[in-house]
């Protein structure tokens, strides 16, 4: 899977990783529902961490679409909310 995160670059991404990022992206939605900015900060700043320690990232001359977009760190609450769906950030 190649997941973006906005303003930075793309990572490839091991189906093997999946579970260990959605448990994170789970906590993402979990302080968005909750309303909790601080937590909701903090849960995102892992999530971003999680991918790019997984991740491989692709040289910045490879165009590829990405399966997943993720919102930078200094995306908003209220934004990220908009992008969140029934199953978080990360599908699955």
């Amino acid at each position: 899977m190649i997941m973006r995160i906005l303003g930075e670059g793309q990572y490839q991404i091991a189906d093997a990783d999946l579970d260990r990022l959605n448990a994170l992206d789970a906590a993402v939605q979990a302080a968005a529902d909750a309303d909790d900015e601080a937590g909701f900060s903090s849960a995102l700043e892992a999530l971003l961490d999680a991918v790019r320690a997984v991740g491989t990232p692709l040289p910045d001359d490879v165009i590829t679409p990405s399966d997943l977009v993720l919102p930078d760190r200094h995306t908003s609450l209220a934004r990220v909310r908009e992008l969140l769906s029934d199953e978080g950030l990360i599908p699955g």
